[in-house]
């Protein structure tokens, strides 16, 4: 058997294994892998695992492409005599145990004797091959703790990451982290949703913290999440201001409509950033704030009075019914009366749109399920040791939407007819953007 894995591997390394070209990716000879795999089964040798046919080789692999390195380095082949000109020579090999998606590895690395030699398919103080930092890299993405990477990697792979191991693997997201974060940006928007999450973080002791997410819908109905900054909770104006400032130095001119949940601060600066942006405050989110109020018993009686408001052809008509809904409300939850009046003037700027804007601009769903990928992997942390480390658990998220953070947007399937209002009913800029 062992002799049947070295002539696969020499067949590898001197390319005479047959390869089938096709417009995909050329293949190796299907009848010998096929013989390989049958003689492994028969003499009992598992297919993964420590020391299975995977394992041996991925070692012959390895050891032969870095022998080939070694004598690209050299110029001139093993046990050929005479053949140096620098003095420089091979020098044996050393140990090395590498872990792999197969397991770890041990390989013997080709050493010369100059001490010049840079091998590139396992550098020097590499100990995992990228499949490895990309299972991380996933599993972290997807909310699991370290302590649970490391299990899973143990129980499934025998290799032992410690926990250590596996932040300083996801800490090398941080520089994609930053790079993202400052992208250049299209020139114009037609909807931005902002909201936030809340994550615990450990800073001398546990205080919720707010991540801001800023989602656009893009020309062509594509989802692009356009950041994200952390918060204590206190943001005002200037903080805004800072924001949305950065926002537009990466190269948004133009931006339509801004929805977000009655963020302090946030309409004043949307005006000073971009005067004819119109801010729309979250009716779903509205919704939702005015049952906290009220008892529960309560609830589809408020719904069904409420309902008239927000669907109101003008916004006269979502004035009257307003009213209607004070009078019969208002002294059981003046509260709920209260809520609505302070974000009336944020509540009714969707009013005067058709209903083709309307229904993208009247609630923040579409950043909801952003969100919800969002949470499942904060949950799952508990709380944080800093806000970078928050930070890098929602980017991680973020990415595994997709590795872009852009995406085909399922609440948008008719977003042309979306489109077409938004170009009439804001003059042209829409078009004029994209020039």
């Amino acid at each position: 058997m062992s002799t049947q894995v070295d002539m696969v591997a020499e067949a590898i390394s001197e390319e005479q294994v047959h390869v089938t070209t096709t417009p995909q990716a050329p293949q190796l000879d299907k009848t010998l892998i096929a013989q390989l795999v049958g003689d492994a089964q028969a003499s009992g040798l598992g297919i993964d695992g420590e020391n299975g046919l995977l394992a041996q080789l991925t070692k012959l692999v390895l050891e032969s492409a870095l022998e080939g390195e070694l004598t690209a380095h050299l110029g001139y082949e093993k046990h050929e005599k005479g053949a140096s000109t620098d003095g420089n020579a091979r020098n044996g090999t050393r140990a090395k145990t590498v872990l792999t998606k197969g397991g770890p590895v041990q390989v013997e690395v080709p050493r010369d004797r100059a001490g010049t030699f840079e091998p590139v398919v396992v550098a020097k103080r590499q100990r995992r091959l990228g499949s490895i930092e990309d299972i991380v890299l996933s599993l972290s993405a997807r909310g699991m703790t370290h302590g649970d990477i490391s299990a899973h990697l143990a129980d499934v792979y025998g290799s032992e990451v410690s926990k250590t191991t596996i932040s300083t693997i996801t800490d090398k997201v941080l520089d994609g982290m930053a790079e993202w974060q400052s992208r250049p940006l299209d020139p114009v928007y037609p909807v931005v949703f902002v909201d936030c999450i809340h994550v615990k973080v450990r800073d001398g002791q546990v205080a919720n913290r707010p991540i801001y997410v800023a989602l656009a819908v893009t020309v062509d109905g594509n989802r692009d999440i356009l950041g994200l900054w952390a918060g204590d909770g206190g943001e005002g104006a200037k903080y805004w201001q800072q924001v949305l400032t950065e926002i537009k130095n990466r190269g948004v001119q133009d931006l339509l409509m801004l929805v977000c949940d009655g963020l302090k601060g946030l309409p004043d600066s949307v005006s000073a950033v971009w005067p004819d942006t119109i801010v729309q405050t979250c009716v779903v989110h509205l919704m939702r704030a005015s049952f906290r109020y009220a008892a529960r018993q309560d609830w589809d009686a408020i719904s069904r009075d409420l309902k008239p408001v927000y669907q109101a052809a003008t916004v006269e008509g979502a004035e009257e019914r307003f009213l209607e809904f004070s009078e019969k409300w208002g002294a059981k939850y003046p509260a709920i009366v209260r809520l609505w009046t302070n974000a009336w003037a944020e509540f009714v700027p969707f009013l005067q749109f058709d209903r083709e804007i309307r229904r993208i601009v009247c609630t923040t769903n579409a950043i909801e399920s952003v969100n919800a990928r969002i949470r499942k992997a904060v949950r799952a942390r508990g709380h944080f040791p800093n806000e970078q480390a928050a930070l890098k658990c929602v980017y991680l998220a973020v990415m595994a939407l997709d590795p872009t953070g852009r995406g085909r947007a399922r609440w948008t399937q008719r977003w042309k007819g979306a489109l077409n209002a938004f170009d009439i009913t804001f003059d042209g800029r829409l078009t004029a953007g994209r020039r």
